[in-house]
């Protein structure tokens, strides 16, 4: 190790940019989930969290929460505000709060004054504080006056902070905080309005008893159909998405890091071919083979370790430099720290990938003779190793693996991961062999530099196994990810936005349905207005077993989180068809019969004949599965997972739900019907669809680039690989360079004959990424998201762009230098 570092810089960017990644991400998941831990009470505003539907607490239950401590109500729902003249509107997030609102936390507003004070009436009117994205959208600054239903309201500040904001899941709309005795004199809140009551309690007895009360609650009320959360459960909706995100983005890291491997592996083998002569020394002198291995192991290993220590050192920093854009972003004071187990798991990740790829070429140096390492001067004979050697490499290899499923929260999806990298680089290593047949079966070509350039596409040591390995598995990755994010933003721009209706309308009451379609007629003549009734509920058993003691796959699992719109209906929809079962009668009136979504049903293993029990407004209804059938949720029409008979809710108050779809409606015509509606029905919630739409696109946008960088991390590492490659075969090239210009070749064949090389190598790995990558997007799309596949030639052009330029680039960079060296030196050796 006197010789310093030299030979091992591509080896240690290799294992830094691996072990780096897979640091930082769990360091910066590990950080956010503590945070979400420490200020559990905070977020969720209280010990426990008791949540409602459509419904208020019996006096019953409101005696028995007031008996547990201090109770704080809040009601929710989403409305429409509209300026007093009704020439602007915006859908908002409206949240009623009472005066003990905040049982824990702060809520900031940007006046001085109590919130307490900013919601009371004054003059006649009531207060309230909004998120500045209200004020932009409707041109406003505090002081002034909206119309939220029927009543008129004063803005008096704006929320700055919202303490249990991450409690409620994600919100579409800017925040609207308003007192509970403001919200009901609005007039929104009507039978069957689609209103969510939550009760957060500061527990008597303190939040170690929450656990205890939780259990006593359900016991007491087993039909309440409440959802009760405790501290320890603050935001589960957020604490699922940081760790599915993290489980991505370390099998992203992971997969730099196999890549890196390859690195690793060129980097030791020309490091080895470099001491051939210190080994035939040691062999000549007595040294076993086993001496030799021990010898260069423990230098591979130290090398690995600054590799790693550099690697950790950066994913130590990654949380302190993450916490103050996350803050921004989410809003949890995450204290930044080192996390040990973090930084643990990425190490032994590290230490596994260079072992595994650092055994195979120590194994074949361990039994090469003296005399053959003296006379192999020149040569990259390709030689065999004991079987040992290859045993512990597949061993290290399956512990890598082991690994990656133990940290794997969804281990299915791991398992597929893990199964997809073995299956490229077997797919790639037999890429490389076919383009080396392909070559040696090519004719003699009469172009000299053609002719070298094919040659040493197919020669013993050629760089072609190392040129499509590295650059073809970083560049399949790019091409999948580009195209399927291509694809989605484009159906839900385009193709879902052709297809869908103009406008949602919520909350139309049961006594206003005609009314209203009579209105639309006015207003949009011509158009398709779809309405249906609509309850919430919540899947509480299913075939009688309680839905919390049940596991189910996790793409089956959000139809039992939570409540869910039901609706009721006599007859089949339009927009469905039975794949199983019958309808019932129009004027069916036995005991409580379902349809269910086809799909959602198979996730959830239930059949025709099964039965379901669902709470809905405190009432508990158990009905048989009668069907099953195909539901297209892409088409944003009105679709529901269950459709009831409608004797199943005989007599519940509830609302309707509608969509309007207007054949070539310009901005004016939903001007009309926004404005129209507004004034006739102000306590009907309308959303614009194309808002909706550009709200989904905005965020895919944030995803898709967080996605890219991920896959940027593989792309460097692939191109560390492939540079790690080529300076690894330039010596051979050095005395193929010395030979070829001793017989009389000049440096600018040579340099043609090289570009040609790098030309044809980079056109076959681009084409091998576009085709591999299209295929990987095409089932995605088509069999995962379920959508029309559309391949894009922007990202074909681009991926050949960039595996020609690195080819060549990377190619002639180290080319240029073997040109230069002069020929008396090298011909000694030969």
């Amino acid at each position: 190790m006197r010789g310093g570092l030299s030979g091992f810089y591509i080896f240690l960017a290799c294992i830094t940019l691996g072990v780096a990644a897979i640091a930082a991400v769990n360091s910066v998941s590990t950080m956010m989930s503590e945070g979400i831990a420490s200020q559990g009470r905070e977020i969720l505003g209280g010990d426990l969290r008791f949540s409602l539907v459509q419904r208020e607490t019996s006096p019953e239950e409101q005696a028995y929460l007031d008996s547990l401590g201090r109770v704080s109500q809040t009601i929710s729902m989403r409305s429409m505000v509209r300026l007093r003249d009704g020439s602007k509107q915006s859908l908002a997030e409206v949240k009623a709060v009472d005066g003990a609102y905040p049982l824990v936390g702060t809520a900031e507003t940007s006046a001085a004054s109590p919130l307490p004070d900013l919601l009371a009436e004054r003059n006649g009117r009531y207060g309230a504080v909004a998120a500045p994205e209200l004020f932009d959208q409707l041109g406003l600054k505090p002081g002034s006056v909206i119309r939220l239903g029927t009543a008129e309201i004063e803005l008096r500040a704006i929320l700055t902070r919202e303490p249990d904001v991450l409690a409620e899941g994600l919100i579409f709309a800017p925040r609207l905080l308003v007192s509970t005795d403001a919200i009901r004199s609005t007039g929104l809140i009507q039978p069957g309005s689609l209103v969510s009551y939550s009760y957060k309690l500061a527990l008597n007895r303190g939040p170690a008893t929450a656990k205890a009360a939780e259990e006593e609650a359900k016991t007491r009320f087993p039909d309440a159909g409440w959802n009760i959360r405790s501290a320890d459960r603050a935001a589960p909706s957020l604490q699922r998405n940081i760790e599915r995100f993290a489980q991505f983005l370390t099998l992203v890291g992971l997969t730099a890091l196999i890549v890196g491997g390859v690195g690793v592996a060129n980097a030791v083998t020309a490091y080895l071919d470099g001491k051939r002569q210190v080994i035939a020394t040691f062999k000549s002198l007595g040294a076993g083979g086993g001496f030799v291995v021990t010898v260069y192991l423990l230098q591979i290993l130290f090398i690995a370790g600054v590799g790693i220590a550099a690697g950790l050192v950066l994913g130590a920093i990654a949380p302190f430099v993450a916490a103050a854009f996350l803050q921004r972003v989410i809003p949890i004071a995450a204290e930044a720290s080192v996390y040990p187990t973090a930084l643990g798991v990425a190490a032994l990740f590290g230490l596994l990938t260079a072992l595994t790829f650092a055994l195979l070429p120590l194994g074949r140096t361990r039994d090469v003779p003296a005399t053959a390492l003296f006379r192999e001067a020149g040569g990259t004979t390709r030689r065999g190793m004991r079987l040992a050697f290859l045993g512990a490499a597949l061993a290290m290899a399956l512990a890598i693996a082991g690994l990656a499923l133990l940290m794997a929260g969804d281990r299915r999806v791991a398992l597929i991961f893990l199964a997809g990298t073995a299956a490229a680089f077997l797919i790639l290593r037999a890429v490389a062999l076919g383009i080396a047949a392909l070559a040696a079966r090519a004719p003699r070509f009469r172009s000299t530099p053609l002719r070298l350039a094919v040659g040493n596409i197919h020669r013993p040591g050629a760089l072609t196994p190392s040129v499509v390995l590295s650059l073809g598995l970083g560049l399949t990755l790019l091409v999948t990810l580009a195209i399927i994010d291509f694809d989605l933003r484009r159906e839900i721009g385009t193709g879902i936005a052709s297809r869908a209706p103009n406008f949602f309308f919520v909350d139309i009451q049961n006594g206003e349905v005609d009314g209203f379609r009579k209105e639309i007629e006015t207003l949009a003549p011509g158009s398709t207005l779809e309405a249906a009734p609509m309850l919430r509920g919540r899947i509480t058993r299913l075939n009688g077993k309680d839905v919390t003691t049940i596991e189910v796959p996790p793409e089956g699992a959000w139809v039992l989180r939570g409540d869910r719109g039901v609706t009721y209906s006599p007859t089949l929809p339009d927009n469905a068809s039975l794949t199983a079962g019958t309808w019932w009668p129009a004027d069916y009136a036995g005991e409580p019969l379902v349809s269910f979504s086809a799909e959602e049903a198979g996730q959830l293993g239930l059949k025709v004949g099964d039965t379901l029990t669902v709470n809905v407004l405190g009432r508990n209804i158990t009905a048989r599965i009668a069907n099953l059938r195909v539901v297209e949720w892409e088409s944003l029409a009105i679709n529901f997972v269950m459709v009831f008979s409608p004797n199943a809710f005989a007599g519940a108050p509830h609302s309707w739900l509608a969509t309007l779809a207007i054949p070539n409606a310009s901005a004016d015509d939903e001007g009309r019907v926004l404005s129209g509606i507004g004034k006739a029905y102000p306590a009907v919630t309308t959303v614009r669809v194309k808002d909706a739409l550009d709200a989904v696109n905005a965020l895919i946008a944030q995803l898709a680039l967080a996605i890219r960088v991920a896959a940027a991390v593989a792309l460097v590492a692939s191109v560390l690989v492939l540079s790690g490659a080529l300076a690894a075969g330039n010596r051979a090239r050095i005395h193929d360079a010395v030979v070829l210009k001793t017989l009389g070749a000049t440096r600018a064949t040579l340099i043609r004959a090289y570009t040609t090389e790098y030309l044809l190598l980079g056109l076959a790995t681009a084409a091998f990424a576009i085709g591999a990558g299209a295929l990987a997007a095409w089932f995605v799309v088509s069999s995962v998201m379920d959508l029309p596949f559309v391949f894009d030639w922007t990202v074909a052009l681009m991926t050949l762009v960039i595996s020609l330029v690195l080819t060549v680039g990377f190619g002639l960079l180290g080319t240029w230098r073997v040109l230069g060296q002069k020929a008396a030196p090298v011909l000694r050796e030969l």
